[in-house]
């Protein structure tokens, strides 16, 4: 088994869900990962506060750099991640289609380097 990056991508500065809307997306994601877990699929997922709440460590000159917030503004950031088994990258992308349905967001599936 291979692993597999399922990165979920928020657009920055979007609206979050109505109340009622963001309780059916928790309750889908919550389904996605007990449905990971059945199938040993599932090694760690959760969601992450805006890039706002960032620290930056920079390597400078021998020392590092701490700097608040994120390095570039962008579209888009990374919101959330989930670290899974799959046997093949077609099964990894099985798994990110049901994520992007269950969190309603785009979902980036990338292998780990040098998995055999």
């Amino acid at each position: 088994m291979k692993h597999y990056l399922l990165s979920v991508v928020q657009p920055a500065g979007g609206q979050p869900p109505a109340p009622d809307a963001l309780a059916e997306i928790m309750r889908d994601v919550e389904a996605f990962n007990d449905e990971l877990r059945a199938a040993g699929a599932w090694v760690f997922a959760g969601g992450l506060h805006g890039p706002e709440t960032a620290t930056m460590l920079r390597p400078k000159d021998g020392d590092v750099l701490i700097t608040d917030g994120p390095f570039a503004e962008g579209k888009e950031y990374l919101g959330g991640l989930c670290l899974i088994r799959a046997a093949d990258l077609d099964e990894a992308l099985e798994w990110g289609r049901k994520a992007a349905l269950a969190t309603t967001l785009p979902i980036e599936v990338r292998p780990f380097v040098d998995q055999h």
